[in-house]
């Protein structure tokens, strides 16, 4: 796994030396400060919308150039066509999906009518990259939505940024490639390493005859919480939900609610949850699973609480069962709902698990937290170095493309 330090205070890197030596000499007094539009109106650069491209097109002509659309996830890419519109280097946007900035280097690709493009028309001038960071840098600051779209007309007015000669773009591009170069082989590895836990959890949690299976109610003790919906406060004891509910784990910060200290005890009638029971949604989303890692919190309708009855049963490895695809396919068989998958708490219970010897469970479960702890746990585990990697990019672009302007 690639180790770097993680402190953003650090110093800047040695070679930032170098660009204040290429400001000191190429542009002591400061640099330009131009808009989008002033770029186009002086022939720098073009701006421009993609062509409408349905995804009837694209399955009407199949092929291996990708299509970019308003998504802002991953890529932005919705597909493959056989046709292209560009086979050169460009930033692209998501006018739909606020706004969000992609750098296109030289292939074959099509962007549609939901999406801008920026071409640079002088490299001798413009470098497409470092524009593609100072343009990012400034999206970070915008709010665009479906009133306020980053349309071409909307943008052109809208982005403000400094342009020091061609030497000082490079070397801001050269530092800020070494940060994003880091980034994408975290995500790389972070890939590679959910593959091998998909894996080695469904090769681990395989049983035949020659386990003993039981009903999830023979085995565990469970609540169901039913009823009104108990009344929101701005704080007190946490609510969890099903949005709270993920991979293993409760996600605090996917959803705030709260319900009153005097309202707990009636809300948790049913039964209080412990430190290491086990969570299950039954609706929207259905089949999420959690563990219980602290007390006083409070659970919500469509959640239901399984506990082991005894210490031959282990709550722990019962989660990565629950998780794992074989019991998620025959929760999916079980479920019912057009748009909305959902399943009665009375089947829930009688759907069977396996119940390997304690030693037996205990391996997995070792084998199997070390996984998820590297893949999920965001405050150790590689999503945790991939988040602070993308802090160290972002605090390094801004400190990089803070420039002193050039007053006439």
């Amino acid at each position: 796994m690639i180790k770097m330090k993680t402190n953003l205070k650090n110093k800047m890197p040695t070679h930032q030396s170098k660009i204040q030596k290429l400001i000191t000499e190429l542009c002591p007094e400061g640099v330009e400060f131009k808009k989008l539009g002033e770029l186009e109106d002086s022939g720098l650069i073009k701006l421009g919308r993609g062509n409408v491209i349905s995804k009837k097109d694209i399955s009407e002509t199949p092929g291996d150039y990708p299509v970019y659309s308003s998504s802002a996830a991953g890529s932005g890419e919705i597909g493959r066509y056989g046709k292209y519109m560009f086979d050169d280097e460009r930033i692209t946007w998501s006018i739909d999906g606020g706004g969000r900035l992609f750098y296109r280097p030289a292939s074959k690709y099509s962007v549609t009518n939901v999406s801008g493009w920026l071409k640079n028309l002088d490299e001798s001038k413009i470098n497409t990259k470092y524009l593609y960071f100072a343009l990012t840098d400034e999206w970070v600051k915008k709010i665009f939505d479906y009133t306020h779209k980053a349309h071409p007309s909307v943008i052109r007015n809208e982005y403000k940024i400094s342009l020091p000669p061609l030497a000082v773009q490079e070397e801001v591009v050269r530092i800020l490639n070494g940060f994003a170069e880091l980034e994408v082989e975290l995500e790389v590895e972070l890939d590679v390493r959910k593959k091998q836990y998909d894996y080695y959890r469904e090769k681990l949690l395989t049983f035949g005859d020659d386990v003993e299976w039981k009903a999830l109610s023979e085995v565990c003790d469970y609540v169901d919480y039913r009823g009104k919906t108990p009344k929101k406060t701005g704080s007190g004891v946490f609510l969890v939900t099903a949005k709270n509910i993920r991979r293993g784990y409760i996600d605090y910060a996917a959803s705030q609610e709260f319900i009153s200290e005097n309202d707990y005890n009636l809300v948790m009638r049913r039964g209080l949850p412990e430190i290491g029971d086990i969570l299950i949604t039954t609706e929207a989303p259905c089949g999420f699973v959690a563990q219980v890692d602290q007390k006083n919190i409070a659970l919500a309708q469509r959640v239901i609480k399984y506990r082991s009855k005894n210490e031959l049963f282990s709550n722990s490895f019962l989660k990565h069962y629950l998780l794992g695809n074989q019991f998620q396919a025959k929760l999916a068989k079980t479920s019912t709902g057009a748009t909305v998958k959902g399943i009665k708490g009375s089947k829930l219970h009688k759907l069977t698990i396996p119940l390997p010897i304690p030693a037996e469970q205990e391996r997995i479960v070792s084998i199997l937290d070390k996984f998820d702890a590297l893949v999920n746990d965001i405050s150790i585990g590689l999503p945790a170095e991939l988040s602070a990697r993308k802090q160290q990019y972002e605090y390094y672009r801004e400190k990089l493309l803070i420039f002193k302007e050039y007053v006439k």
